[in-house]
């Protein structure tokens, strides 16, 4: 029927931000062990909603992600 909630469902918690946790005032291009963590096993940046980042870090780590692409450090796509 319209209007009825399946039983059991449950929001997910809310994550928190790892960069704001630590305040982190930059995020290094030349720390790659954290930049792995947020990208996908074929080389794509994870996005926010699933990496749990703030905006704020989340530009900054887009950015850090570009820049140590481009002086490879990091491959562009993961074969």
């Amino acid at each position: 029927m319209v209007g009825q909630r399946r039983q059991g469902a449950r929001r997910k918690k809310r994550k928190v931000c790892a960069f704001c946790v630590d305040k982190a005032q930059y995020i290094d291009y030349k720390d790659i062990n954290v930049l792995k963590k947020y990208i996908t096993e074929r080389g794509k940046i994870l996005p926010r909603r699933i990496s749990g980042n703030c905006a704020k870090h989340q530009r900054m780590l887009t950015l850090a992600i570009k820049k140590s692409r481009n002086i490879a450090l990091l491959p562009f796509t993961m074969e």
